[in-house]
């Protein structure tokens, strides 16, 4: 076998892999594909571009293995994977000519020192709405800290129903203590959970990633532990009952009890961290918890945010709306809160998008600053008609919508997790 047939293996860490089909749905030739368990890349199809890369969560995407091509893993061969498996070294000499013999036959070989990427990724990029980078004043995150081979364990010091007793969402606050543990977490971020138990083939539950809902310095100012917002999941999109495990389980939970965490995830959906920034932040249900996080940390330190803050928060209607209470006992001039409800019968029908075209003077104002940044985060559904009013107001405001999502992209000030 000549140095010619050595490849750079893509495979996807089954371990960390929180099967969100974003990989699948951005690899732009189709080289992934998943069964009822495991998420894995056809190595006669992929062609390494990339273009997956930055958009999946947790980094699972991000694995390779050098290995001679007639000893490549098929797919059901991953499909079968609990792990990775380990890496067989191949000689830095036969890795070389490899390499030489490649470059020579105008192969793309993937090179550390390029200063562009293949086509194929910057297609994928363009066609994508987020950003594919954080804020320049963003804080350094800490990721992967632990994974399903060594999680850490936390305590639950909390749990509370967010929603009403007759609300059809049963949403629930749960404080995690990590004790003396490091495991620092930024706001936009998120942590995987590793419900107990087996699935219905006998393997342990893959993770459940949950954004982490309060601050950098804790619930709890000054003790080290963190929020999260969960919905108890009954029912499938399709309105089918199902039992979701690891929200059942943590909603279930009761204080004093024990929770497997990994993580933490997500290096680009962050706050602004300088002075001059202004955030609209646009939700529904439990698309809070991140939006909670950055507003409670420019509420406990006013004095280095002098921006302004704009909040969009869909909901069926207020008893299903999780924080409402704390939320209406804020300024406004702290945030400008514009609440839209769909199914409550005191108001007029609306969605959050229809609340930012009313609020239309105030969004093209932080669209056209330079010191802007946008973040959105809940149900995949309200991404297109949110993106559509902000073309609206764009162009009533005499600005090209194109030109400034393109701007806010590039300068890491537009951010979209949607689900």
């Amino acid at each position: 076998m000549g140095a010619a047939d050595i490849i750079k293996q893509h495979l996807i860490d089954p371990e960390i892999c929180i099967r969100c089909n974003t990989c699948e749905d951005t690899c732009p030739i189709d080289a992934i594909t998943h069964d009822d368990r495991n998420y894995v890349v056809k190595a006669d199809v992929c062609n390494g571009c990339g273009a997956c890369l930055s958009p999946c969560p947790t980094g699972a995407i991000d694995n390779w293995r050098t290995m001679f091509k007639g000893q490549a893993y098929g797919i059901d061969a991953q499909f079968g994977w609990d792990e990775l498996p380990a890496e067989v070294p191949l000689t830095e000499a036969v890795i070389d000519a490899a390499i030489d013999a490649a470059a020579a036959a105008g192969q793309a070989i993937e090179d550390a020192a390029a200063s562009s990427k293949p086509p194929a990724v910057q297609a994928v990029e363009t066609s994508r709405h987020t950003s594919p980078k954080a804020p320049w004043s963003a804080a350094h995150p800490y990721v992967n800290l632990h994974g399903i081979r060594e999680p850490l364990t936390a305590t639950v010091a909390g749990n509370y129903r967010l929603t009403e007793a007759d609300a059809s969402s049963d949403i629930h606050h749960i404080v995690l203590d990590l004790g003396n543990q490091f495991f620092p977490v930024l706001e936009g971020q998120a942590i995987g959970i590793v419900p107990p138990g087996v699935d219905a083939s006998g393997k342990p539950h893959y993770i459940r990633m949950y954004s982490v809902a309060s601050p950098r310095d804790g619930e709890r100012p000054g003790y080290n532990n963190l929020a999260l917002t969960v919905k108890r999941v009954e029912t499938d999109h399709d309105g089918n009952a199902v039992r979701g495990v690891a929200s059942n389980f943590l909603c279930d939970l009761n204080k004093g009890d024990a929770v497997q965490v990994v993580g933490p995830f997500g290096n680009t959906f962050l706050m602004p961290n300088h002075r001059e920034a202004s955030v609209m932040m646009i939700c529904t249900g439990t698309g809070s918890a991140p939006m909670r996080a950055m507003t409670e940390r420019m509420r406990r330190n006013m004095q280095h945010f002098d921006g302004r803050r704009l909040l969009f928060f869909g909901a069926r209607n207020r008893r299903e709306l999780p924080y409402f209470g704390p939320l209406l006992k804020l300024p406004k001039d702290f945030l400008d809160i514009h609440f839209a409800f769909s199914r409550d019968p005191e108001v007029p029908r609306r969605y959050v998008q229809d609340a930012i075209r009313e609020a239309g003077g105030s969004v093209a104002a932080l669209l056209g600053d330079p010191h802007g940044h946008v973040y959105i985060c809940g149900l995949k559904g309200m991404e297109e008609g949110v993106l559509d009013a902000f073309a609206e107001i764009c162009g009533s405001a005499g600005l090209s919508w194109a030109d400034v999502e393109t701007r806010l992209r590039a300068e890491g000030r537009l951010h979209i997790e949607t689900y």
